[in-house]
């Protein structure tokens, strides 16, 4: 399930309430990379923070439940804030607007609260009738109402599979498949695990919205990932083998001799599975040249006395000049 947290998500992010979508994307992936699980394996601290994070991003780079928070209809863990009877803590029935604006007409024998009864029943038998007007079963009939709920995973758990477990409005717990190539906020439709239906019609469903994290080097489009990966001047010169990640594990990659930063490498059958033709995508690896840091006295050097006699114009031949 999602994380659940009582921080402010500005605050984990720190981030003021007027920051932008780029404030937040930014705040994000610095965050992110200084607390990657990856980065400090077995602390247990760093991965809750990592946690924290992830699910205050996921909340503020939606734009709609970013509206909401600020609002108060959410918490910061994305639930519902309920101010009457009937809540369910993460779910909520599509009733729910008829539970939170029920007014003293509903308990005190209006017309509001028989209207809403004849609706919920299917124009079955109305409060205070006296017993007519009742279906001809002799009671209301109508199909369970449907419940949604959300659950958020990572990133690489959406591209791979995962299971997750789901506590129903019911009380009851279960194991919901996430698919691998699932994306962010698709729907997952349990049958049979929404509220009981009346009169002998059958249960409303359980609607799972899934919520995928960002990612703090991986990005996809549509079945492809693509990342960035640094590589050494060397490397860039004379071409070498690295180890590249991917969604399903590091692997060997060869760089060519004489490339150059945007150069891009493509891994076929590394991508995002796509669920209807069950084939995976690919990775694009774009390599990007990293100079010492600081700079080497003894390159620079070289560079000087290699730069006398030889030059080369990058820019014009871009277009540039």
């Amino acid at each position: 399930m999602s994380v659940s947290s009582t921080r402010d998500p500005y605050h984990i992010l720190g981030l003021s309430r007027s920051a932008s979508s780029d404030d937040i994307k930014k705040a994000y992936r610095k965050l992110a990379k200084e607390h990657h699980p990856d980065l400090k394996p077995g602390n247990a601290a760093n991965e809750e923070r990592f946690k924290e994070i992830s699910a205050a991003y996921t909340l503020l780079s939606d734009p709609e439940k970013r509206a909401r928070f600020d609002r108060g209809e959410i918490d910061a863990s994305g639930q519902e804030r309920h101010h009457g009877f009937g809540g369910r803590g993460h779910a909520y029935s599509n009733r729910g607007r008829a539970y939170s604006n029920a007014d003293d007409s509903f308990f005190g024998g209006g017309g509001g609260g028989d209207d809403w009864f004849s609706d919920l029943f299917g124009g079955g038998r109305r409060r205070g009738s006296g017993g007519t007007g009742g279906s001809s079963s002799g009671g209301p009939k109508a199909r369970g109402t449907d419940i949604s709920y959300s659950v958020t995973v990572s990133f690489i758990d959406a591209a791979q599979g995962a299971k997750r477990r789901i506590n129903l409005s019911s009380g009851k717990s279960i194991d919901v498949t996430i698919p691998p190539g699932t994306e962010d906020q698709q729907k997952l439709r349990l049958k049979g695990q929404g509220l009981p239906g009346m009169g002998g019609l059958p249960a409303g469903d359980a609607i799972i919205e899934v919520h995928v994290e960002a990612h703090p080097f991986f990005t996809r489009q549509d079945g492809d990932i693509h990342v960035e990966v640094p590589i050494t001047l060397n490397e860039a010169v004379l071409g070498a083998t690295i180890r590249v990640p991917t969604v399903s594990g590091p692997v060997a990659v060869k760089v060519p001799p004489g490339s150059n930063t945007g150069s891009t490498l493509r891994l076929r059958g590394k991508g995002v599975v796509n669920q209807k033709t069950k084939q995976a995508g690919d990775q694009y690896v774009k390599l990007k040249v990293v100079l010492p840091d600081p700079p080497d006295a003894e390159l620079v050097k070289f560079v000087e006395e290699w730069a006398k006699t030889r030059s080369y114009d990058v820019r014009r031949k871009a277009g540039l000049e």
